[in-house]
């Protein structure tokens, strides 16, 4: 007998999967859009407005304080810096806590999964970083109190590997959630527990042993060091390890994905 001639390549198939995925993701990406911020008032917007008021309200706080670490960095562009993107792994980790349960109903869809529920959530904050950051440096810079990113594909770079993380981070905390909600009480008083220890007001070059030495096995203070070489051109960190933080960014995703696996066996679709 002859055989059969496949349809489609693996190739093709492979290629199939992602653009359906993608288109996954983007329809997940509106709908989140349109179940937080709806249509009313500004809408849309609130996407970069809500990161936005919180580190204006963060700077204005600090705003007698002078420069940080006494190295001439302007308060404002330091605070955009540090607390918009801290901003940004506090709303994917505590976001993902009921995840699964608010969109139980997508799960009915078979090309729907947790994973790309998650990964789209991370996408949308991710660019509302971005658009926050553009946005609050525009204005510190007109207001002679910061300026734009310097180096903005060192930016980029530590925003990929905070985002990167915190997805990681999200995917573990999601499954767990599922089976007890006590996970998910835990993970707000946590998120603002690591914010002192985080990298978020701090950097590396001026803190002294042994805290340096401490702080420096927190893979998020690694990733703000890339952030604020990206945001200040004449800043040079001798304690920036790329390996250390792509290292711990691939062991949260795996024991994510592993996570969420498990999870999905025992979700219920019909409660």
């Amino acid at each position: 007998m002859t055989q059969v001639k496949k349809r489609y390549s693996e190739a093709e198939l492979i290629k199939n999967g992602f653009n359906t995925q993608w288109h996954v993701i983007g329809a997940l990406i509106i709908r989140e859009l349109h179940t937080r911020f709806g249509r009313d008032n500004i809408g849309f917007l609130w996407v970069m407005l809500e990161p936005s008021l919180l580190t204006i309200g963060v700077t204005l706080l600090h705003f007698a304080e002078g420069p940080f670490a006494h190295i001439g960095m302007p308060t404002g562009s330091f605070i955009v810096s540090g607390y918009t993107f801290f901003c940004l792994f506090r709303s994917v980790v505590n976001r993902s806590g009921g995840a699964i349960d608010a969109n139980r109903t997508l799960l009915y869809h078979r090309i729907v999964t947790i994973f790309d529920i998650l990964f789209s959530r991370a996408l949308l904050e991710a660019a509302s970083t971005i658009l926050a950051v553009i946005f609050l440096s525009l204005l510190m810079q007109s207001v002679s109190f910061g300026f734009l990113p310097q180096r903005p594909l060192l930016m980029i770079w530590g925003l990929v590997l905070l985002t990167w993380l915190s997805f990681g981070l999200s995917m573990i905390l999601a499954a767990y959630s599922e089976k007890s909600h006590v996970v998910e009480r835990l993970a707000h008083p946590a998120m603002y527990l690591s914010l002192p220890v985080c990298g978020a007001f701090t950097l590396q070059q001026t803190m002294p042993d042994p805290f340096r030495w401490y702080l420096s096995w927190i893979p998020m203070t690694e990733m703000f060091e890339f952030i604020r070489e990206g945001q200040f051109g004449f800043y040079r960190s001798d304690y920036t390890y790329p390996a250390y933080a792509i290292g711990w960014c691939l062991v949260v995703t795996y024991i994510g994905l592993i996570s969420i696996r498990k999870a999905r066996r025992d979700v219920h679709l019909g409660c």
